[in-house]
């Protein structure tokens, strides 16, 4: 089926992406940083077809966006002491990613098994429109597994392994990821060095 289209500055889009999301869509979606894939972690079956699409080894877990810091109480996410600095920096909301240890005993049913998570909070009025309305959401680069991240929706749709059910055009993307730093481990370690270079954010924890 062919997938609805839909441009990002369209006032329709926002709507139409959390309406696809909330019913267990998979939605192909602009971020500050790389295009992604996004799916609403309460639907078993999208989380399934988010992997099937990229064609990503089930080992790897999908990282997961917020719209703001408060939101990871409900999750069970453990802010540790860098962690907080990072968040109150200027780098947030923005190209970091946090992986972050998380309690078991206050975490959904969706993130049984996994004792670490990696969380962002993009700086894109767009994502943060969805995210304020679907609440956390599993989004990971738009690419199949081991490949770049296409600059365009329309080379991405071709190179995954099948159509995700929305996709919101949000014109030229660049290819470079987040920046990942790990604050479950001590002390800190960046893990990828993705937009923001690893200076500026252990700047932050000196």
């Amino acid at each position: 089926m062919t997938p609805s289209l839909f441009r990002s500055d369209d006032p329709a889009a926002v709507k139409a992406a959390v309406d696809s999301l909330r019913a267990g869509g998979v939605a192909l979606l602009p971020t500050d940083t790389v295009y992604g894939l996004a799916a609403s972690p309460v639907h078993d079956a999208a989380i399934d077809r988010i992997y099937q699409l990229k064609n990503r080894p089930r080992d790897r877990n999908l990282p997961i966006m917020v719209a703001a810091s408060f939101d990871l109480g409900s999750i069970g996410v453990q802010v540790s002491e860098p962690a907080v600095r990072l968040l109150a920096s200027p780098l947030v909301p923005g190209a970091l990613t946090l992986a972050l240890g998380i309690d078991l005993a206050r975490t959904p049913d969706w993130l049984a098994g996994r004792d670490e998570i990696a969380i962002r909070i993009p700086n894109s009025a767009f994502m943060l429109a969805v995210l304020e309305q679907t609440g956390p959401l599993m989004v990971t680069s738009a690419n199949a597994h081991g490949q770049p991240t296409a600059h365009q929706v329309a080379d991405i749709v071709q190179g995954l392994h099948g159509d995700p059910d929305i996709v919101v055009d949000g014109g030229y993307l660049a290819d470079v990821p987040s920046t990942l730093i790990n604050c479950h481990a001590t002390p800190p370690v960046i893990e990828r060095e993705g937009v923001i270079p690893s200076r500026e954010v252990l700047a932050f924890l000196a």
